[in-house]
């Protein structure tokens, strides 16, 4: 039941925009999921360090605590989920890529809230995850369920829904362009120019609140050299480091997430497993617990030491870290990790580098562009990775090296990965939006809305005369054939039978097996439009049958004509401004 006091100010609100193009509502209600999504990520933040300074004054003289909390973290988040939520709520923006692409832009209410909750306790514990995934989730459940309310269309809608994640974006970094970059370079699909001018307004209004409530502060101060052209080659071989490294933290990623999966069901086994597991890590490298960006800051500004293999191994690990806090029922994204793994990989490279020569490149400047180029390889994101790190750090100093090293990092990705690791597994199951406009409307196509019904079905022992009787009740020349329990078995084309039609000394000897063809391919409602095309191009037929996966009953036809039209359609409403 909706409550009173909300009906009261939204009703009035959405009786008026309705009155308004649908343009004209975008706007507004840009602005409006700008603001709570800086809202949003505010209250994170604030909920994170203020858990954080509990922990710190639980723990006081005890540090051997610190390897005990991110399992408490863990395991509060997993009772949260489990028997409050009742929902999966990791992988954030996976699951925004997954709503857009097959749920019609639409996500759950309750994940306005509960990957706020979730995320601070795993974060604020110790969790080595990032904060970002989640933000960008609820901001994206704040714009589609605004969109929804106020009665969007699908396009409008996913509008909004980028809007909000836009917003979370700067909201959480004070970074107003990084967030319009983040939209268009990983969530949406061939927007108009049009339809930036939401994406700013959330933007620029979810920054605002986040200044004004949290001041003018970018989230990293850095101690930066002045850059210098003699070091191009040497940002050339961190490009290629982070591209490497991008591979190895994606693909590492995906494979303990589906190790874990497969092993152990037990939550709280897994839980156990995986809360001992990063205990063990964050008493080896202390850096790996939290989010780590305390440990970026110092190496950004010069003030970390240790060897070359210490970072090294830190790198490494950090995969392990972040995996055993989402495998064990924590909630917290690949983003902040990303960029931790990325200055690690900078303050290894340029390390080696001045073992080889001392002084010959500035620790800080690789640290920082080490960020960009590791987000450049992992999220596939060139274009958000730079603008990100300059906007975060007030590094427009160093724009050349940022272009050059993410743009070679995911230059190298890209050779051997084609998806990032936002979107490998939802392209796998064929469900993911591109910017590729052809691809994109054959994924927005779904196969269950475009079945026929109105054929006259035939039993396969049916004498002649059912089957022309059939013909009599049918606009249709094919007659799908089933048995007594409806499932399919073929069908009968018109042309098979039409001479014996007029037969009448036929019509109680011929049976309906004596014309039956068997089909040369099946097709399943829930099957991606691409799969369903290849398999019209494999067979060269018209019309395939549609029958249910489970028992093969059948449901109906779908023919390449209706996909034909139905794409001409999609398309022209996906292109328009």
């Amino acid at each position: 039941m909706e409550n009173h006091g909300v009906k009261y100010v939204w009703g009035p609100l959405r009786a008026l925009l309705h009155k308004w193009p649908e343009r004209t509502r975008l706007l507004v209600l840009s602005v409006v999921t700008g603001l709570f999504c800086g809202l949003a990520a505010v209250l994170l933040k604030v909920t994170i360090h203020a858990i954080q300074h509990g922990v710190e004054t639980l723990a006081g003289p005890r540090p051997w605590l610190y390897l005990l909390f991110p399992g408490v973290g863990m395991l509060l988040s997993l009772l949260i989920v489990k028997y409050i939520v009742r929902d999966d709520i990791g992988h954030g923006v996976t699951k925004v890529l997954q709503a857009v692409s097959k749920n019609e832009s639409k996500i759950k209410k309750h994940n306005t809230v509960s990957s706020l909750v979730t995320s601070a306790l795993t974060i604020g514990f110790g969790g080595s995850v990032g904060a970002e995934a989640p933000i960008v989730y609820t901001g994206a459940a704040i714009g589609s369920n605004l969109g929804r309310y106020m009665g969007l269309s699908y396009r409008g809608m996913t509008l909004l829904l980028g809007c909000g994640a836009a917003g979370a974006v700067a909201g959480i970094f004070n970074a107003p362009l990084a967030g319009v970059l983040f939209t268009l370079e990983i969530l949406l699909f061939n927007l108009s120019m049009s339809s930036i001018l939401p994406l700013l307004f959330s933007t620029v209004s979810a920054t605002m609140v986040s200044y004004l409530l949290l001041g003018r502060t970018t989230q990293f101060t850095c101690t930066l050299v002045e850059f210098s052209m003699r070091n191009i080659p040497f940002y050339l071989v961190l490009g290629i480091f982070c591209g490497l490294t991008s591979l190895y933290f994606l693909r590492t990623t995906l494979f303990l997430e589906d190790w874990f999966g497969k092993n152990l069901k037990n939550p709280y086994l897994k839980w156990l497993i995986c809360a001992a597991g990063l205990g063990l890590l964050i008493f080896l490298f202390p850096p790996l617990y939290g989010e780590g960006y305390d440990h970026v800051g110092q190496l950004l500004n010069g003030q970390g030491s240790g060897t070359v293999w210490f970072f090294a191994l830190i790198l490494v690990f950090k995969v392990f870290a972040m995996t055993f806090t989402n495998a064990g029922g924590g909630v917290g994204g690949t983003f902040g990790p990303t960029l931790f793994v990325g200055a690690m990989a900078g303050y290894v490279v340029a390390s080696a580098l001045n073992l080889l020569h001392p002084g010959l490149v500035p620790v800080p400047n690789f640290v920082l562009v080490g960020m960009a180029g590791l987000m450049a390889g992992v999220m596939q994101a060139p274009m958000t990775a730079i603008f990100l790190i300059a906007e975060i750090s007030g590094g427009y100093e160093l724009l050349l090296p940022l272009i050059l090293t993410a743009t070679v990092a995911y230059g190298v990705t890209r050779i051997f990965e084609k998806y990032s690791i936002y979107t490998k597994r939802i392209a796998q199951r064929g469900e993911l939006l591109t910017h590729d406009s052809d691809q994109a409307v054959l994924t927005l196509l779904k196969t269950d809305s475009l079945v026929e019904e109105d054929f006259v079905p035939v039993r396969i022992d049916d004498t002649l005369q059912a089957l022309v009787d059939a013909v009599t009740e049918s606009h249709r020349n094919i007659f799908p054939v089933v048995d007594a329990r409806g499932r399919f078995q073929g069908y009968v084309d018109l042309s098979d039978f039409r001479r014996d039609m007029f037969r009448p000394d036929l019509y109680g000897k011929a049976r309906v097996y004596n014309y039956m063809r068997s089909a040369p391919e099946y097709v399943y409602p829930d099957e991606p439009m691409d799969q369903v095309m290849r398999k019209f191009e494999k067979t060269g037929a018209w019309n395939l049958p549609v029958v249910a996966r489970e028992d093969r009953r059948y449901i109906g036809f779908v023919s390449k004509s209706k996909i034909f039209n139905a794409y001409r359609e999609e398309l022209r409403d996906f292109s328009q401004d």
